[in-house]
């Protein structure tokens, strides 16, 4: 390849790059702007009741303090560290464990590599796969599970905080009756919550601190409600009627997505698993046709660009049916 055909190709991928970092940029913001929106509600008109007027400084108030928490949020994401992934996991393990367990996730892989005859491309980068790509994939995806598995409890808890608030117990017990009833990542954050407000820290406040093993939005509302209710002395029943009746039109947006991005979702994985079905084809029919591509210094130039580019093609397809709500 000439200087002229590398310095176009390096130029296509970066301003690829720069296209994809600019749409997940504006999808971030519509996003947080959508949730803001949900929680103001719509502004009443002058003639409205007194009642009304104070449900919408409430909702003002809520997603005044819900902003900042999304801003401090924001500036300590590049402060989190393994230990505190590992709680959002909700693993019982230290760094020092976890740390471990992927250096011989890394020997394992790298030696299964070298005993199945793979390029040695292939068995240099098994370390790096097995230490740092691997472990950090199967933590993702446990922290997604846990929170997806919170939020499809969270709204019947508060609605069970509501009705023993109605019944006349005091919050904090209500708190504990439902880390005792619940089961799973709502039982135990709940708990948590409860445990420290024993020890002498106050109820909002010990929420406010469970963000951090749970950083979602509808924990930082029901965090956000009690430190109202606390400074202002508001009900506590009604914000938390409403933050449940919030979280299930989520659900139900949520479902929507779903089934109106099903197609699209069907179409990216028909178009990323065709080339390799194609291959896998030809292989069969005709392999000294195929092999040409694996065997030549120009055929594992194009197996590597069209790797590349399909891998930026999914990328990008999956970051347009990828809604966040």
């Amino acid at each position: 390849m000439t200087l002229v055909q590398i310095v176009l190709i390096a130029s296509i991928v970066f301003l690829v790059f720069g296209v994809v970092a600019a749409v997940l940029m504006n999808k971030d913001s519509k996003a947080r702007e959508g949730k803001l929106a949900v929680i103001r509600g719509s502004s009443g008109n002058e003639n409205k009741s007194n009642e009304r007027d104070v449900q919408n400084r409430r909702r003002a108030e809520i997603a005044r303090k819900l902003k900042e928490s999304k801003e401090e949020e924001h500036k300590g994401k590049k402060k989190v560290t393994i230990a505190m992934k590992l709680g959002q996991a909700g693993l019982e393990i230290t760094p020092k464990q976890f740390w471990m367990m992927s250096f011989l996730c890394g020997i394992a892989m790298t030696a299964g590599a070298y005993f199945l005859g793979m390029s040695n491309y292939v068995i240099g980068l098994m370390p790096l796969i097995g230490t740092l790509g691997l472990p950090r994939f199967v933590l993702r995806f446990l922290i997604k599970r846990r929170q997806k598995n919170f939020l499809a409890e969270f709204a019947d808890a508060l609605e069970a905080i509501v009705r023993l608030l109605k019944a006349g117990m005091p919050v904090s017990e209500a708190v504990a009756m439902i880390s005792r009833e619940f089961e799973g990542p709502v039982g135990e954050e709940m708990s948590r919550v409860y445990d420290k407000q024993k020890i002498g820290i106050p109820l909002h406040e010990a929420a406010l601190d469970a963000t951090k093993r749970m950083p979602l939005t509808e924990m930082q509302m029901f965090a956000t409600g009690l430190a109202i209710q606390a400074q202002t002395g508001s009900s506590l029943s009604e914000v938390l009627t409403n933050l449940a009746n919030v979280i299930r039109a989520r659900f139900r947006l949520k479902r929507k997505i779903v089934a109106l991005s099903s197609e699209a979702i069907a179409s990216a994985s028909i178009i990323g698993a065709l080339p390799i079905l194609v291959a896998l084809g030809l292989y069969f029919l005709n392999p000294d046709y195929i092999m040409i591509l694996f065997t030549t210094p120009t055929g594992k130039w194009l197996v590597a660009g069209s790797v590349v580019w399909m891998s930026m093609g999914i990328f990008v397809m999956k970051a347009m049916i990828n809604f966040k709500v």
